[in-house]
Order: C-alpha cells, then structure tokens, then sequence
C-alpha cells in the first residue's frame, strides 16, 4: 500500500506523548495507539508490579523523525542476520510511508558511515549546525560509538541473560567483523540524513525542529536502547519518544534466562521499554496493513 490506511490525519489539538498540549502543530497531525506500563503502587519503585495503559496521542509530522538502528546488511549471528533481512522490507516500506508525510527518515548503521560520504543523506546530518544539548550527551564507547548505558536508578536490569552476546544459532557463531553498510533492501532518499553520531543526530532534530522521536530496527536489548541516537539517549534529551515494538529484535539465545523462545525474550524487553523508558506503537500505525511478525515465530501458528 502507499497511502496511510493507519496513520490517520487529524485535526489541531494534538497532544505529546506525555498528554501535555501541543501548541504549535501543523494542521494535519499523526495519530499513534501507544502503550506503556505504568506503576501499580509507585512507592515500591523498580521492584512492583506494572499496568497496561493505551493512549491515542497526535505528532505533527513535521516536528517528528524516524530513527533506523544498525539495520546492516550482514551480522555475525546468522540467524541475527536473517532476521534483519526479513524485518528490512518492512521497514523500508515504513520508511516511504514516512516521508510522502512530511516525516525525516534517519538511517543510523553504526560504525558503517564511510560508504555515505560525499551523499545528500549524509551531508544532512554532518552539516547541522552545532546545538547544546540540555544535558551531556554520553562520552563512553562501546562497539565504535559512545553509548548509554543501563540507568540503574532509572530501570531495572534486563528481563533476558544477553551475557553469552545473544547467538541463538544452533552452532554459536564467532564474533567478527560482519557489516560494511545499512541493508540494501532499505532505501535511503535524497530527503533523509545518515549518521551515527550523538551529537550530529542532536545537531539535525535540533535543525529542523523536531521534538518526536520513532524508533525502530536492531537490536533492542542493545543498540536501540544504548546507541547515542538510541532510546535512552532521546529520552534523556527530552524528546517525545516511541519504539516500533514490532520493527525490532533482540539479541537472545532461549538456553540462557529465563528460557523462553526467542521471540518472548523480544516482548520481555518491549516491556522493559514500556515500563521504564517510553510507549511503543505498532507498524499499524505508520501506514503498515497489520503489525510486522518473523516467519518463525512460533505464535503465528
């Protein structure tokens, strides 16, 4: 499809993620179905059980940005690989939903920014002029970019034991070097940005006024929340942030805790997010027919 069945163009009136009135929207807005979890007895902090709460909030689609995260074209897990492969096409399609309404695309394939020198896309973001972030944007590197790491004050460790690197193979693959660029399958436009730095990434959304974060691609339990465009990042530079729970994937292997298939890990750590950091939305709501589910999962049949 090419038009935007589930994203629904509404009038003024839009309200944030946080349900605060936006005062400045263009006059059509982008309706998503979020869902997060909410404490049932916030005294008990990190330790207490949660509650299912949906909203319907708008975002002016000017003032909001789709972040793709380390959608590579190859990955030293097999099985990581292939899932990324087929997850791509949606996202793509996404992508051009996307941008026909006004919404910035940026493509973030960590560490693989050299095959994009000299494009459009990448002069973007390279280019934006310098912006204070409101807090200091994370200075420790992990994986050949700076990252943010777990806020013990914030959440509680992770639902899945990701210790063993996540490999889900039969045979466990080698760590190596396996990416050279984002997954051909994706298309990057002449309208999008690419980059793979924090403050660059800071540096456009500042530029073009945008306030909205979507996130969406691999891997959840590590680069879509630790990367320095990642979730946690956002959240911490008060943007109004969303994951695309069924645009992502973890890294887990079902022997490791608390040993369940992998595509329960993957909706632990959805929740994690839910509880913790922000809502997440469907595809549904970004012009997708039906919200995106891998060939193996075994709740498809």
């Amino acid at each position: 499809m090419t038009d935007l069945r589930s994203v629904t163009l509404c009038a003024l009136l839009a309200t944030s993620c946080t349900g605060v009135p936006v005062t400045s929207v263009s006059p059509m807005a982008l309706e998503l179905h979020t869902r997060k979890r909410v404490p049932i007895d916030a005294a008990l902090g990190l330790t207490g059980e949660y509650r299912v709460v949906e909203e319907t909030v708008r975002w002016d689609p000017a003032k909001t940005a789709i972040i793709i995260v380390d959608m590579w074209d190859d990955h030293w897990c097999k099985s990581a690989a292939h899932r990324v492969a087929e997850l791509a096409p949606a996202i793509d399609h996404v992508a051009e939903v996307a941008r026909k309404h006004g919404i910035l695309v940026v493509h973030c394939p960590s560490t693989t920014i050299e095959p994009y020198e000299g494009t459009k896309a990448r002069a973007r973001a390279a280019s934006a002029p310098a912006a204070e972030p409101p807090v200091p944007l994370s200075r420790e590197l992990r994986w050949g970019t700076t990252w943010c790491w777990e806020q013990a004050e914030r959440e509680a460790a992770l639902p899945i034991d990701d210790s063993d690197m996540g490999c889900d193979c039969e045979d466990e693959c080698q760590i190596r070097d396996a990416w050279s660029m984002e997954i051909a399958t994706i298309r990057i436009d002449d309208r999008d940005a690419v980059s793979d730095n924090g403050q660059e990434v800071y540096n456009l959304l500042t530029a073009e006024g945008i306030d909205n974060v979507i996130l969406m691609g691999v891997h959840l339990n590590m680069c879509v929340l630790g990367r320095p465009f990642g979730i946690r990042q956002m959240v911490n530079l008060g943007k109004n942030v969303v994951l695309v729970r069924d645009l992502t994937d973890t890294m887990y292997d079902p022997k490791m805790r608390p040993f369940v298939d992998h595509f329960t890990g993957t909706d632990l750590v959805v929740e994690h997010v839910e509880k913790y950091w922000c809502p997440s939305i469907t595809s549904s709501d970004l012009g997708a027919d039906a919200p995106f589910r891998f060939r193996e999962d075994p709740r498809n049949e």
